[in-house]
């Protein structure tokens, strides 16, 4: 097992708003996968440490953040305020992405999203906005649809996942893949409901979505 390192960060987003997050760098990690959770979830979500774990596995750095303030998230428990602001989700997406590129140990690295529900929205709007930093991005359960006229701006590639018997979502997945120009897939996991708790379900996610944020081997020239 490669050794890797945790370090808790502190991204600011807007000025005033400073979001938390997990940063994990293994040895040798050659990109970022950037995590934005669900309506609902947090940084601790136990589905996407699963996840991420995984992916560190492959080689992969990882970042879990809080997309929303303490405060915020109080608010929105209560109201389910901010949880579909999709325009607000993707901005601090976006501060995140920048942070990464300035970070010491992920300056110079591409950065992957996955996004899961309503995350997924934030990360290809968050894409749209930065297709120069972004190189992949992946979706679980998630709600694509609610990125509306970003979708066709999105250039990096785009794996949406989707449980089999999630029929609503899997509709809405087909939807938003009709407006992607980006390179993109929508691979159903067959038996699984929304939360991908059925034996070997997320396992499989983290299977896809390993294998959709490789990079290409490089060459030294010689």
């Amino acid at each position: 097992m490669a050794a890797e390192t945790t370090q808790p960060v502190r991204i600011e987003a807007d000025g005033s708003t400073f979001l938390t997050g997990d940063l994990t760098v293994p040895d040798r990690a050659n990109a970022t996968v950037l995590f934005a959770h669900g309506s609902g979830s947090s940084r601790f979500s136990p589905r996407n440490r699963a996840v991420a774990a995984a992916l560190r596995q492959e080689g992969l750095a990882t970042l879990l953040i809080d997309l929303l303030t303490e405060d915020e998230e109080q608010v929105d428990t209560a109201t389910a305020q901010h949880r579909f602001d999709i325009p607000l989700l993707g901005r601090r997406l976006v501060a995140a992405i920048d942070a990464l590129g300035e970070h010491e140990t992920t300056a110079g690295r591409p950065v992957g999203l996955f996004g899961a529900s309503t995350g997924a929205a934030a990360a290809l709007t968050a894409a749209a906005e930065r297709p120069d930093s972004v190189y992949a991005v992946v979706s679980r359960g998630g709600r694509p649809d609610l990125a509306g006229d970003a979708l066709p701006d999105v250039l990096a590639p785009v794996l949406l996942v989707v449980g089999g018997h999630d029929h609503e979502v899997i509709r809405l997945n087909e939807a938003a893949a009709d407006r992607l120009r980006a390179p993109h897939r929508l691979h159903i996991v067959p038996g699984a409901t929304h939360l991908f708790e059925e034996p070997g379900a997320l396992e499989e996610v983290a299977r896809e979505a390993a294998g959709w944020f490789a990079l290409p081997p490089t060459t030294n020239g010689e």
